[in-house]
């Protein structure tokens, strides 16, 4: 593994699964691997979990860790080859970027969509440009269209709390007062196709995802129907793909309740955090025994350090 920008960059999905669970068994067995070895975290955008999570990763593998947000602790960055610097940009990105990856051996970058150009947006310049140019290898910490560590600590709650092979997994888009990306849902998919899971999506019509990512998976768009019989519930609203950016529907039927849940095998509930409560969900459902919302935001340890041991060994 190279770069951890997508599934796609996992080779065995299983394979680092397995490393997942000795991580989460002893996250202390690779203090040595980090010694001398440091990960820079470069934030476009705002963070909570995946600032503090990838950082105690970093710290149980014995890495130095240097934290800095664009924008604010650094200059403005200018990633448009061959543009004439005389506006608000200092630098440009290539130079930038060269210079972190002098100073790092991982790089993990976050920077969300602008959400006004899909074109633009699909392309993913800013993760890509630190592809180019960092040298090092480069993990996504979210990027335009995914949010890979998220999804990987997703697939291990998961497995830990499955109670049968091939559990009915369902995504359910839900209303949220902001545009917001499609980064968690896209990546959500992604991931969930590589299992043997009967996977559902089920979303107002307008709200299909990007279909080189929902290409295969069942749509219902009967959310009480897609319900019937799930074993795990993953909230999470996204902005229309379609319809680039919008928000079409702000419909508070969605909204996940203990009505619904009731649906359900018994299902656990889920979400990425943060969430609207009684707005995306009720308080009855993301405080009841069934909420895993705390055990996935835990499991974000174990993805980042499973992912950052994985290229350590590689350098």
């Amino acid at each position: 593994m190279q770069h951890f920008t997508s599934r796609k960059d996992v080779t065995d999905i299983q394979a680092l699964l397995k490393k997942a669970q000795s991580v989460s068994a002893d996250p202390f067995q690779q203090t040595e691997l980090g010694k001398n070895k440091t990960l820079g975290l470069i934030f476009f955008n705002s963070s909570l979990r995946t600032r503090l999570s990838t950082q105690k990763a970093a710290a149980n593998l014995g890495m130095n860790c240097i934290v800095m947000n664009i924008g604010t602790d650094g200059w403005k960055l200018e990633f448009q080859d061959g543009t004439v610097m005389d506006q608000d940009k200092a630098e440009h990105a290539k130079d930038a970027i060269a210079v972190m990856g002098s100073y790092c051996d991982i790089l993990g970058v976050r920077a969300f969509p602008g959400l006004k150009d899909r074109k633009i947006d699909y392309e993913e310049q800013i993760l890509n440009s630190f592809i180019q140019y960092a040298g090092v290898p480069v993990v996504s910490l979210e990027s335009s269209t995914l949010h890979p560590l998220q999804s990987f600590a997703d697939l291990i709650s998961i497995e830990n709390h499955k109670k049968t092979e091939k559990p009915k997994v369902v995504l359910t888009w839900a209303p949220h007062p902001r545009a917001l990306p499609q980064a968690v849902g896209n990546s959500f998919v992604e991931w969930m196709k590589e299992t043997d899971y009967e996977l559902v999506v089920t979303h107002p019509e307008g709200y299909e995802l990007a279909e080189k990512f929902s290409d295969g998976v069942k749509v219902e768009y009967d959310q009480r129907k897609a319900f019937e019989g799930a074993d795990f519930v993953y909230a999470k609203n996204w902005s229309s793909y379609s319809s680039y950016g919008q928000i079409l529907s702000q419909d508070r039927s969605w909204v996940v309740d203990g009505a619904k849940m009731a649906l359900t095998n018994d299902a656990h509930f889920m979400h990425c955090l943060p969430v609207r409560r009684n707005v995306v969900v009720a308080d009855e459902v993301i405080d009841s025994p069934n909420s895993l919302v705390i055990q996935q935001a835990a499991n974000r340890v174990v993805s980042a350090q499973t992912v950052l041991e994985t290229l350590l060994e590689a350098l």
